[in-house]
């Protein structure tokens, strides 16, 4: 059966604004891992972060959402258009024929930042009445729909960074049931004090003061990962709605899509990998894909030790029939660790993989970790990517795996 087709990209990242941006600067090499700005993170122990330096918020923002809205809403409402251009996509005259339904993992930080100061300092009458709005999880979600009329069934997955990938397992039940186009993904900003102080509570951040120390997934360095704020939203759009409609260019297909939970405590990981790997399997099958077919995964790549080692203990059981290494990447180690948005950017990457036959490098893996049965990409390489599998896990036991195919149909036109 035909998966839901990916039509239109929308970045908002530290490696760029636009798409080709952030493709071209992995390409590259380009970490944008830096000095927090904005603020003093002394007193947290933490000094780096992939901030999105060269976002404009008034070049995408009406003035006046801009002051209902937190900085995570208004990346959200930058990455909606640059997606819905991209697919040359504008709201059908039936308004229910579109859904909205992303993923958060924090919400409205900077906005709640200072209202918590403002509450602080001169009590609740300082506090204003957007402050129920704008921290919200959903308000991304509800400002797009409100904004560009998508009244489709539309909602908010919550499972930290596993939910970009979640999003589009959602996208998939809404498309069922009759909606033949959904926006998904979803951006972050985690860049205040308020919420780099819940973040550095997990004990999993780095504490390095150099960019290419510290965030270095399956390196024998690794020490923790670094924040980053930003993500990606997507168009996906059912194949007999986008050939009617004459979309000349998809980017790939969603053919596959499996989620499992740990079920084991709400912040150590599980002692062993059986559930990641089995997300993956549920991935695999449900996509009809063998092990043997894939051609690049791109991990989640926590940063730390023990959840690298886990993690290639999972790709290496899911892939152990294979005749050769699975090609495994971790391109988030370029940007920092977005959250919800950092698995969306996963799917953006991997479609832009797929189009030009590049699989993406690892960010400093300068003393890679002994890996059974996976190829560690140290560098951008020319391959054939016909096939991605993109992983992503959640704090608390989240496992999402998803399988993502270059689109064999031509245009639909």
């Amino acid at each position: 059966m035909t998966g839901l087709l990916v039509t239109g990209l929308g970045v908002v990242a530290p490696t760029g604004v636009g798409a080709e941006a952030h493709w071209s600067s992995v390409l590259r090499e380009e970490a944008a891992i830096g000095p927090i700005e904005g603020f003093d993170p002394t007193a947290y122990g933490i000094s780096l972060a992939g901030q999105v330096r060269d976002f404009r918020p008034a070049d995408h923002v009406d003035s006046r959402l801009m002051v209902q809205t937190d900085r995570w809403t208004w990346m959200s409402l930058a990455a909606a258009t640059l997606a819905a251009e991209d697919a040359g996509y504008s709201a059908p005259e039936d308004a229910y024929a579109t859904s909205v339904f992303l993923a958060a993992g924090s919400g409205g930080n900077e906005f709640s930042q200072h209202e918590i100061q403002g509450l602080w300092a001169k009590g609740p009458r300082s506090v204003g009445a957007y402050q129920s709005i704008a921290w919200f999880y959903a308000a991304s979600t509800g400002q797009i729909s409100i904004r560009d009329g998508y009244k489709g069934p539309s909602g908010v997955v919550v499972s930290e960074a596993a939910g970009g990938l979640d999003s589009i397992g959602w996208a998939r039940r809404v498309a069922r049931r009759g909606t033949p186009a959904i926006l998904v993904g979803g951006t972050e900003a985690g860049m205040c004090p308020y919420a780099l102080l819940c973040q550095a509570t997990s004990g999993r951040l780095s504490t390095a003061t150099r960019p290419e120390a510290a965030y270095l997934p399956f390196d024998r360095r690794a020490n923790g990962h670094v924040v980053g704020e930003g993500g990606a939203i997507l168009l996906l759009e059912e194949p007999g709605a986008a050939r009617a409609r004459g979309v000349g260019r998809v980017w790939g297909e969603v053919c596959g899509y499996g989620a499992t939970h740990d079920a084991h405590h709400h912040e150590d990981p599980a002692p062993d990998a059986g559930q990641y790997a089995r997300a993956i399997r549920l991935s695999l099958a449900d996509a009809g894909v063998t092990p043997e077919e894939v051609d690049l995964v791109l991990a989640d790549g926590a940063g730390t030790p023990e959840l690298d080692a886990l993690e290639l203990a999972a790709i290496g059981e899911a892939f152990a029939s294979r005749s050769t290494p699975v090609p495994v990447s971790a391109p988030s180690s370029w940007t920092g660790r977005l959250m919800a948005g950092g698995s969306a950017l996963a799917v953006a990457t991997a479609v832009l993989a797929m189009r030009d036959g590049i699989a993406p490098g690892t960010a400093h893996l300068d003393d890679p970790v002994d890996a059974p049965g996976v190829e560690l990409l140290r560098r951008p390489r020319v391959q054939p990517v016909s096939t991605v599998v993109v992983l992503a896990r959640g704090f608390g036991g989240f496992n999402s795996s998803l399988v993502l195919r270059r689109y064999e149909g031509g245009a639909t036109a």
